[in-house]
Formats: C-alpha cells, sequence, structure tokens
C-alpha cells in the first residue's frame, strides 16, 4: 500500500484484482505515448479529426506526455506490492523507451550492418536496463507508503526525477527522451529557466499523479477528492501562468544583429566516409559553401570535413579558410573536423576562423557517444560485429572558452551533448564571460529519416530555455534551425535537403537562476530536494505507525 494505515487512520487504498493482459497491454500503450509525446510522428491531419488536434510533425505533446504517465500513476497508486509495482513500471518503461529510439536499429542494421535480430534484442536490451532504474523507483516508492495523496504526489514526483537524473549520469548517461522534453511547449515551458529539465518533468510527475488521483478510493468520498485534485491542478496552472511574466529576459544587449549562415550538406551517410563518393562531395560542397556564404559567421555541422588535416589535399584548408584569415576580412568560420594524430590521439573538433588568425580557435568534444566515440570495457566484440567507422577518441575539457566574434561568446557543443544541460552549466560562472549564442554541431544521419531528428530538436531547444540564449543547430541532414532565447524555432531548413540557411541572431547577456545553481553545484540541489521529500515522507509515515501503536 501507499499511505499508511492504522486504526485510526484508513486511508489505504483497495486491493485491486490481479493484474491482466489488459492491464500489462495498456501500460504498454500508454509507455509508447510518452515516447509519442516528445515528438509526434504524424503529419497534421485535415478537417475535425484527432490528428488536426495534435500539431504537426516532431511537434512535442506535454499534455499527452501527462496524461500517460498519470496511467502509469493510476496503476502505481493501486499495486498490491513493491514486486508489482516495480513490474508495471518495467513494463511502462521498457515500451516508453523503445519507442523513443528505436532508431538505434538504424544505425546498427542499415549502416552497421548487424544482423536484424541482433539489433532489435540490442534495442531492446538497452530500453530494458535503463527501464530497470524506474521500476526500482516504482518498488521505493511503494515500500515508502507515504502519509496521504500530497506526500504520495511528492514522493512519486521525487522517486521518478531521481530516476530520470539516474538515467543521464550513470555509465557516462543516455537520458535520451526524458520526460521534461515534451514541455519545451505549453505552460510548464516557464519552469526550465528556474529548474531545468529535470526539474520540469518532476513537476510533470507530480501533476501526473494528481490526474490519476481524481480516481483513487480515498476515504473521504468521491466529490471531495474529485474537488481537492482539481483544486491542485488548477492552483498549479494559475502559479505556472504567473511564472509566465516573469521568465523570459526579452532584453536585447546593445549590439547589431549577427548574420549567420549554416550549412547543411545532406551527404548520404553510407558514403559520407567512402573515399569515392561521400568524401569528394563533402569536401566540394562544404569547401564551395565556406568561401561563398555572405554571413559574417558560416557554421559547417559536425565531421562536415571528414577527414583528417594531414589527410587533406595540399592546400584544401588554406583555400576555404582564406576569405575568413585575411587581415581585412569581416566573416568567421565554425567547422567541424576530426583532428589529431596516431601518436596524440584523436578528437572530434570545431575549428574558429577569424580575420588575422589561422585555425586560432578550436573546441574538442567533451561528452563522448559511448560505442561511436569510445568503446566500453568489455563490448569490443560488439563493435566488431559492425562496419560502422568507430574511435577511441581523446575526451575535450568541461566548460572549454567560447569563441568571441561580433560582439557575441560562441560556445560550441558536438552533436549529443546538448543533453546534458548540467555539462553546458559550466560555461555560465559569469555573466560578463558566459556564452551568449549556443552552437550545435551534429550529424543525425546514422539514424536515417526517422523521429530521432525531431527529438534532438527538442533537445535543443530545452537548453535554449534553460539558459535563455539563441541555439544555432548546423546539422548534416537535419534538423538546421536557429533557435531564439525563447526556445522557439524562427528560421529552419527542410531535412534531407542541401541548402544555407541564412538568419540573424542576438545574443542574450543575462543568467538565469537555473544556469547559476547549476554552474555552482550541477544537479547536486535537485538532487538533496529529492532526497528530502522521501526523507520527510518516510519521516512522516514512521510517526503514523507509531501513533497507530498506542492506539
Amino acid at each position: 500500500m501507499f499511505f499508511a494505515r492504522s486504526d485510526r487512520l484508513r486511508g489505504s487504498l483497495a486491493r485491486p484484482p490481479r493484474t491482466g493482459w489488459v492491464a500489462w497491454t495498456c501500460l504498454a500503450l500508454a509507455g509508447a505515448a510518452q515516447a509519442l509525446s516528445l515528438a509526434w510522428p504524424w503529419a497534421r491531419g485535415q478537417g475535425d479529426g484527432i490528428l488536426s488536434l495534435v500539431g504537426g510533425y516532431g511537434r512535442p505533446l506535454w499534455w499527452l506526455q501527462i496524461l500517460s504517465l498519470s496511467l502509469l500513476a493510476g496503476m502505481l497508486q493501486t499495486a498490491r506490492g513493491p514486486a508489482q509495482a516495480a513490474a508495471r513500471a518495467m513494463v511502462f518503461a521498457t515500451a516508453w523507451l523503445v519507442a523513443t529510439f528505436w532508431w538505434l536499429f538504424i544505425s546498427m542494421h542499415v549502416y552497421g550492418g548487424l544482423p536484424a535480430p541482433l539489433a532489435v534484442l540490442a534495442v531492446l536490451a538497452l530500453a530494458a536496463f535503463l527501464g530497470s532504474y524506474y521500476a526500482l523507483a516504482a518498488a521505493g516508492l511503494h515500500r515508502l507508503r507515504p502519509v496521504g495523496p500530497a506526500g504520495a504526489a511528492l514522493a512519486f514526483a521525487a522517486v521518478w526525477t531521481l530516476a530520470e537524473m539516474a538515467r543521464g549520469w550513470l555509465w557516462t548517461g543516455f537520458p535520451w527522451g526524458s520526460g521534461g522534453y515534451a514541455h519545451v511547449e505549453g505552460p510548464l515551458s516557464v519552469l526550465p529557466r528556474w529548474i531545468g529539465v529535470y526539474g520540469t518533468g518532476a513537476v510533470a510527475a507530480w501533476l501526473a499523479w494528481w490526474l490519476a488521483a481524481l480516481r483513487a478510493p480515498w476515504p473521504a468520498g468521491r466529490a471531495v477528492r474529485v474537488v481537492s485534485a482539481a483544486a491542485v491542478l488548477c492552483l498549479a496552472w494559475a502559479g505556472l501562468w504567473w511564472l509566465r511574466d516573469a521568465s523570459v529576459n526579452d532584453a536585447a544587449a546593445e549590439r547589431p544583429a549577427l548574420s549567420v549562415a549554416l550549412l547543411q550538406g545532406n551527404i548520404p551517410q553510407d558514403e559520407k566516409f567512402e573515399a569515392g563518393s561521400g568524401i569528394p562531395l563533402a569536401l566540394g560542397w562544404y569547401g564551395r559553401g565556406l568561401r561563398s556564404a555572405p554571413a559574417r559567421l558560416v557554421v559547417a555541422p559536425e565531421t562536415a570535413i571528414p577527414l583528417l588535416p594531414q589527410q587533406l589535399p595540399e592546400d584544401y584548408l588554406a583555400l576555404v579558410s582564406e576569405p575568413y584569415v585575411r587581415q581585412d576580412g569581416a566573416q568567421a568560420a565554425l567547422v567541424g573536423i576530426p583532428l589529431g594524430s596516431e601518436e596524440q590521439g584523436y578528437t572530434n573538433s570545431v575549428v574558429g576562423w577569424r580575420p588575422g588568425q589561422v585555425r586560432d580557435y578550436q573546441y574538442d568534444k567533451h561528452h563522448l557517444v559511448p560505442f561511436g566515440e569510445f568503446i566500453p570495457p568489455m563490448f569490443r566484440w560488439f563493435t566488431q560485429m559492425m562496419n560502422i567507422p568507430l574511435g577511441d577518441f581523446n575526451r575535450g575539457g568541461l566548460g572549454q572558452p567560447s569563441m568571441a566574434w561580433a560582439g557575441e561568446r560562441l560556445a560550441p557543443n558536438i552533436c549529443y551533448e546538448d543533453l546534458f544541460g548540467e555539462e553546458l552549466g559550466a560555461h555560465f560562472g559569469d555573466a560578463a564571460t558566459a556564452p551568449t549564442v549556443l552552437v550545435n554541431f551534429s550529424n543525425i544521419g546514422w539514424f536515417g529519416d526517422s523521429v530521432a531528428i525531431d527529438q534532438h530538436l527538442a533537445i535543443s531547444r530545452m537548453r535554449a530555455l534553460e539558459f535563455e540564449r539563441p541555439m544555432l543547430r548546423a546539422t548534416n541532414t537535419g534538423a538546421t534551425v536557429v533557435i531564439d532565447h525563447r526556445g522557439v524555432v524562427t528560421h529552419a531548413l527542410a531535412p534531407y535537403e542541401r541548402a544555407v540557411l541564412e538568419a540573424d541572431v542576438q545574443g542574450r547577456e543575462a543568467l538565469t537562476p537555473f544556469a547559476r545553481w547549476v554552474h555552482a553545484a550541477g544537479l547536486l540541489p535537485l538532487t538533496i530536494a529529492c532526497l528530502a521529500v522521501l526523507a520527510t515522507g518516510w519521516g512522516l509515515r514512521r510517526r503514523e505507525r507509531g501513533k497507530a501503536r498506542r492506539f
């Protein structure tokens, strides 16, 4: 039972029947709906059908995230024991995660050549392993048995958030698809500047529990419990709208907008590293784009130049960088390129060119991708089964300096580094040196024409909301976009087109509350807050049990 019982306190939940196949199916479907809430994978419908209500392709659906999680919350409220609670959370979380990153199958099977059954098994195994975090959270919640519906709602939000943060930290972390990313739009989008994606997800979990509690068999009677839960939800909603007025700092710095050009080469992933096709195509197209783009800042994506400098044709880098490094130049560029040597090791890097300088700026990727940029211990046998160019890259430092240009401080991050807001927060210790613009360099071509593109876009939008900074995204296949400091996509290229996106951007200087505390202490404050909630709930339960023994 979730709620403490005593002779005087009869707040327990009625024992439900054993979970049958219908309940398990509903849990799996709710988990799949949780994945759909992160990026709706179908086009806008026509007429008055349901698709006309959910938004466009790739849009996050905040209400679906809360609604689907509330079904799990309701099932946990009626679980008969920790084992059943863990099993229910495991089914929900595994279905959710499989439906979220199913596109890993494409990289392993289509591009990596791993047999399809093994690729399917690998995706299922990863989802089940990560889903076990939520199963442990549900079991712990059931053992805690918080006192009353308010305590249960807070405890659920706390254990769920701890599981989310564990998924983003343990074993280098893989937080892709966290529930908070569904809230880059909607009423909860006012929260990231204060409490980040995990805190926003905690509020969503709290609301989901209360929504489920509308049907919970409280002893106070149905009318009272409906009114109580509805009042809590209405007050929460009103508070969010009040916060909205104080959420975004729209004051721009007194400097002209910076014109940018983002290059999207759309180099086929199965040819990208082939000497007879993708490599000459990339060198030719990106070389011409870098020499001809008129903007003051030109950005080419991750590994836009797919060879090491010493492997390039003679004078190639000198030719493409010439418009930027000459003394009388008025342009700068940021370009994705691998660097290093066999003796020194290799890095996945971004180089910067500015007037009068020759490659004076370099950013090396800090948070490397397991199996892609480094091979975890004891897993070399797995990577050897795939035909994917892999490497053991060196890791760049945390909080590397930004590149100053045209009054802005440009902070690169490469590929899925933008999943880790707590690591980007290392840049934000001082408003005078903090980045004014974030720049993401990505290549999602490994995952085909899938919803991974839209999920990654939501991740970048969340970072823009947390730090209230514009985000430039230059990608090989999409989504190449400009996101403003409010998390709104203002300019975009269609995925899988070879084109240049031109826009103007203006950075921001002020630091958000999230930027301040995450720089100072990482995710520790949020972790302490969750543990404090659970410790308080444990103390209240022990006090209630003590009262029961006295009577």
